[in-house]
């Protein structure tokens, strides 16, 4: 059977450094009390002149130069980020034009922090029925630009970064197993921008508003995110005959430690075969689920005919998970 098998993992953080000490000069939290809500230390911010390109670029070169191949062997590139260079053209394409992949066709996805697992399971479908070859997949986001500096609930929480796969057919054993996505719109409105868009477009009034900067109903989309993340992996491993115990790996959405925490407990997965580094990054949406993996597998984590679970939910309301077989 054809699968889509991941070559390449590539991941790229800007340098900046935003500590809890230095969000306490900002807003009225402090270091203890982010950390126990959250399990955040410190979030990377991009630099003035870094867009979402920018960082996507750098982490699909690292990519590629693990998978051994060059850039005109792609001929899919697919970005899942909400937060875009502009509205258009695509991120993807401006990826696309700067490394060099002239074969690709280039689009992105919006899908929020589900965004990664989204584009690397419409990647694996036109992987398995033979239109392209190789593809790259990128989960990249700039969401510093899009917060409310002076909002605790939102600013404490996201930082900035890409990571990025090459999936290639393979006919052997490794590979993706299968993918699960879920939307619910009903839920639109727990986490949103509503502003700069066609419902409301850019304004003075609108900008007064603040509504150009992210919204979120912290407490209910916690409930739902517990739920729907313990149902949408065991959909996963149940899908593939497997039981929660022949998971070496789970890869999640760094969004919140609770939530990461309550997941495996209710499926009695032991916290330590889980891929954590959100200490250190924060909630970067799309960027979490390939960055996390790119740092296991360059640190040796992730090893050969591992089975490991990819897992996400944001926006939309959406929700996904991944098995793969290394």
């Amino acid at each position: 059977m054809l699968r889509s098998r991941i070559i390449g993992t590539g991941a790229y953080a800007p340098s900046k450094v935003l500590t809890n000490f230095d969000l306490e000069k900002l807003v009225d939290t402090s270091d203890e009390w982010i950390m126990e809500r959250t399990g955040i230390r410190e979030r990377r911010i991009a630099a003035e002149d870094e867009a979402t390109s920018d960082l996507s670029i750098k982490a699909a070169n690292n990519a590629i130069k693990m998978a051994g191949i060059k850039p005109e062997d792609i001929d899919l590139i697919i970005v899942g980020t909400v937060t875009p260079d502009m509205f258009f053209p695509s991120t993807a394409s401006i990826v696309q034009g700067k490394i060099g992949a002239k074969n690709a066709v280039a689009f992105d996805i919006s899908a929020a922090c589900s965004g990664f697992i989204y584009a690397m399971s419409i990647a694996d479908q036109f992987i398995r029925n033979g239109t392209y070859k190789t593809a790259l997949v990128i989960g990249a986001e700039v969401l510093s630009k899009i917060i409310d500096w002076s909002d605790r609930n939102t600013c404490v929480i996201f930082g900035d970064g890409a990571g990025a796969v090459i999936l290639r057919g393979d006919n052997g054993k490794s590979g993706i197993l299968s993918t699960h996505l879920h939307t619910d719109g009903s839920m639109w409105d727990l986490l949103y921008i509503p502003g700069g868009g066609s419902r409301y477009p850019v304004s003075h009034q609108m900008i007064d508003d603040k509504l150009i900067y992210m919204k979120m109903k912290g407490n209910e989309t916690f409930k739902v995110a517990v739920k729907s993340l313990e149902a949408v992996i065991l959909e996963a491993i149940e899908h593939n005959k497997m039981k929660p115990s022949d998971v070496n790996w789970i890869i999640p959405h760094q969004a919140n430690l609770r939530i990461i925490q309550a997941v495996v407990k209710r499926l009695d997965i032991p916290i330590e075969r889980v891929v954590l580094n959100i200490e250190r990054y924060g909630n970067t949406s799309a960027a979490s689920v390939p960055m996390a993996l790119d740092e296991a597998v360059r640190d040796g984590r992730v090893k050969k005919d591992d089975v490991i679970i990819f897992e996400a939910f944001g926006a939309g309301l959406t929700w996904a998970s991944a098995l793969i077989r290394w």
